[in-house]
């Protein structure tokens, strides 16, 4: 199945939550801007990461939103669209 693009972005109030948050999202996707990561995810690894953010917020005082933006099959800066300063993805190598 094919890898698709996502936006993830939440809200959410305790300082502890939201830097576990971050630090699991940001081993996933590019942090595009502070509550902000564009991922590019298999079926498998958004399962994944749907069940790790439920463990991680509070359902009540927290949200997180998962916007698919579609297959993955072209670089995200292709169809973005930004104002001001420009989107620089990071650059992701593999290090064995």
């Amino acid at each position: 199945m094919p890898r698709r693009h996502y936006l993830i972005t939440y809200d959410v109030s305790d300082d502890k939550r939201r830097t576990r948050l971050f630090d699991m999202l940001e081993g996933q996707g590019d942090h595009a801007q502070y509550s902000v990561f564009f991922c590019d995810l298999s079926p498998a690894e958004l399962a994944t990461l749907r069940s790790a953010i439920t463990a991680i917020i509070h359902h009540r005082e927290d949200q997180v939103l998962i916007l698919d933006l579609g297959q993955a099959r072209h670089p995200l800066d292709e169809g973005l669209e930004v104002l001001g300063s420009p989107y620089k993805p990071l650059l992701r190598t593999l290090v064995v």
